[in-house]
C-alpha cells in the first residue's frame, strides 16, 4: 500500500516490510532514525544490495538467524533497485515474524518492478519522499527556535535554509551544531550562527576512496551509508578515485625498482604526508602494478556510464566502490 511520509503515524506493529524511495535522503535518515533504530538500538543491520546480491545464502543465514537477547531484527537495505525484487518477494513469502525491513531506494519510475510489488502487496509499505524546498525547510528552521523559546531573525532563518543546500539531512546536521552550542544559552546571534554553520558538503570523498583503495570493506560499506552523497557528487568521487589510482600505479611502478615499501613512499614526489602514509602503505600491500593499471580504465568505464545513466548513477558507483575494496588476490 501507498502512504505519504507525512502519514507514517499510521504504520503499527503489523507492518513489517517498507520501501522508502525519492530524492529526499535526509528525510529518509531522520524517519529512519526516530521511528525505526531508536525502538531496535542494538538489533539493527545495515546491508548494500550489491552486497545481498553477491551472496544471498550468508544473507537468509544472517536474516533468519536469531540470537537468545534479539527479540525483533530491523534489517535496512541501502541503494536497492529492482534487481533486489526476487529476494524481497522471497522473505515477504516466508512471513518472518521477528523482522522489520525497510529499502532505502533512490528515485524510481513509475515501471519500477520493486515500486509494483510494495505498492500493489497489503503486507508492504511504499512512501515516497519528494525533495524539501525552501519553504518547507524554513519552517523546519522556525519550529526548531521556536521550540527552543528562543526569538530568530528571519534573516537568521534564511542563512541556515540556504546553507543547508536544499537537503534535509545537511539542514539537520547544522541545527544539530547549533542546539549543542545553544546548550545553557537563551539567545543566539547572527555571527554566531554564521560562525557555526557550514556550507554543506561531504567532507569524507577523500576518506571513502583511501579506504576502498585500502581494500577495508567494511569501512567502505560504513562511509557509503553515513554520507548523503548527490549524484553531483558522484563525478567528483570518480575523479577523485582517478588521481588515488594515478599515484598508486606510479608508487607501484617505482617498488618494482627500490623493492623497499617505505623507501618507495619517504622519496615519492609529490610527498605523500605523514599521516597518509600507513594508508598509502596499505593500498601498496593490496595492489599490483598490473591490477593498479587495469583500475585505470575501469575508472573510466564507470565515468562513461554515470553520465550516460545519471539517475542511477549513485547505485552504479556506489557497487563499483563496494567491488574494488573487497579483497582478492591482487
Amino acid at each position: 500500500m501507498i502512504i505519504k511520509s507525512f502519514e507514517l503515524n499510521k504504520i503499527d506493529n503489523r507492518n513489517k516490510f517498507f520501501l522508502f524511495y525519492g530524492e529526499n535522503q535526509g528525510y529518509k535518515n531522520q524517519i529512519i532514525q526516530e521511528k525505526f533504530k531508536k525502538k531496535y538500538l542494538e538489533c539493527t543491520y545495515l546491508y548494500e544490495e550489491a552486497e545481498i546480491l553477491s551472496n544471498k545464502e550468508i544473507f537468509f543465514n544472517n536474516i533468519l538467524s536469531k540470537s537468545f537477547f534479539e527479540e525483533e531484527k530491523l534489517i535496512i537495505i541501502n541503494r536497492a533497485t529492482d534487481k533486489i525484487k526476487d529476494v524481497l518477494e522471497e522473505i515477504i513469502d516466508k512471513q518472518i515474524n521477528d523482522l522489520v525491513i525497510i529499502v532505502n531506494s533512490g528515485i524510481l519510475e513509475k515501471k519500477s518492478k520493486l515500486r509494483a510489488l510494495f505498492e500493489k502487496n497489503k503486507k508492504t509499505v511504499c512512501v515516497p519522499f519528494y525533495e524539501d524546498n525552501n519553504q518547507t525547510l524554513a519552517t523546519i528552521v522556525s519550529n526548531f527556535f521556536r521550540e527552543k523559546k528562543i526569538s530568530i531573525s528571519r534573516e537568521v532563518v534564511n542563512l541556515i535554509t540556504t546553507r543547508s543546500r536544499g537537503d534535509r539531512q545537511n539542514l539537520n546536521n547544522e541545527l544539530e551544531k547549533i542546539e549543542n552550542f545553544l546548550k545553557n544559552k537563551s539567545k543566539v546571534s547572527s555571527e554566531e550562527i554564521l560562525k557555526l554553520t557550514n556550507l554543506a558538503e561531504n567532507y569524507n570523498v577523500s576518506e571513502l576512496v583511501d579506504t576502498c583503495l585500502s581494500k577495508n570493506k567494511n569501512k567502505t560499506v560504513k562511509i557509503l551509508n553515513e554520507n548523503n552523497y548527490s549524484v553531483e557528487d558522484c563525478i567528483l568521487i570518480i575523479r577523485s578515485f582517478l588521481i588515488k589510482s594515478k599515484r598508486l600505479i606510479n608508487l607501484c611502478r617505482e617498488l618494482k625498482n627500490k623493492k623497499n615499501i617505505d623507501a618507495t613512499i619517504s622519496n615519492f614526489k609529490p610527498p605523500i604526508f605523514w599521516k597518509d602514509k600507513e594508508v598509502v602503505k596499505q593500498q601498496m600491500q593490496n595492489w599490483s602494478y598490473e591490477n593498479a593499471e587495469k583500475l585505470i580504465y575501469e575508472i573510466s568505464e564507470i565515468e562513461l556510464l554515470i553520465k550516460k545513466y545519471s539517475n542511477n548513477s549513485l547505485n552504479i558507483l556506489s557497487n563499483f566502490i563496494i567491488e574494488k575494496s573487497q579483497k582478492i588476490n591482487s
